[in-house]
């Protein structure tokens, strides 16, 4: 018989794009006491999309609290939804970023980019929209720690899951494994208990969630939901 696939390690990535603006510290730490494993900054430029969000600045000023009870520090995951690239990545992985993910489409030459992000001492990811084509993964898996799948158009938050991302998602698992990589799958928009354990079962691994979180009362017994629909 064959052998059985692992477990994969599910993470919760909850997004402060949805966060109370006016207390950002504390809702950093206070999702962290809930059981995040990653804070998700969407970083908008009112340019690539028509949005703005944050910058490397606040990225800094929260850095400090990105931190578990134990000491331990809970990694910066940054999704830039920016054009051009290469500046603000460079200035996030200075403000302490761990993981920086973008999109191909905008950026000139993405190999580049990623050997950047790397030599800035970062994870390096990309991310793909809901129409954007998957062939340039072809050409960078063995660059990447990361994969984003968005699952909604992006540029606000709040929207609904896009059922067709699950056709996506499944793509690139299949690129990963082929690959033989250890490479995150993460998917961002309108994830919720209802629907975490199909995009799961899509092959994804790791979880952005906003307003399915922030916007609820209780953060711990909203992320312990979706952990139990990934049990």
């Amino acid at each position: 018989m064959p052998a059985s696939k692992p477990t994969p390690t599910y993470r919760i990535a909850p997004s402060i794009l949805a966060a109370d603006f006016a207390r950002l510290g504390d809702e950093v730490r206070d999702v962290i006491r809930a059981g995040a494993d990653w804070i998700h900054f969407d970083v908008m430029d009112n340019h690539y999309v028509p949005n703005l969000t944050f910058g490397p600045m606040v990225c800094a000023a929260l850095k400090p609290h990105a931190v578990r009870a134990d000491g331990t520090r809970v990694p910066i995951d940054v999704h830039l939804m920016v054009q051009p690239v290469d500046e603000l990545a460079a200035a996030f992985a200075k403000a302490g970023a761990d993981l920086i993910s973008f999109h191909p489409d905008a950026c000139i030459h993405v190999d580049r980019s990623l050997q950047a992000i790397k030599a800035a001492g970062c994870q390096a990811g990309l991310a793909f929209n809901p129409a954007a084509p998957l062939s340039v993964l072809e050409w960078t898996i063995d660059k990447l720690d990361l994969v984003l799948v968005m699952s909604v158009n992006p540029g606000f938050g709040g929207q609904s899951f896009i059922p067709g991302a699950l056709t996506k998602i499944e793509q690139v698992r299949r690129l990963i494994e082929r690959s033989g990589r250890d490479v995150r799958l993460e998917v961002d928009g309108g994830i919720n208990a209802d629907n975490i354990r199909s995009v799961a079962d899509a092959g994804a691994d790791t979880f952005v969630a906003g307003s399915a979180v922030f916007g609820k009362p209780d953060y711990a017994s909203t992320i312990s939901a979706l952990r139990e629909r990934l049990a």
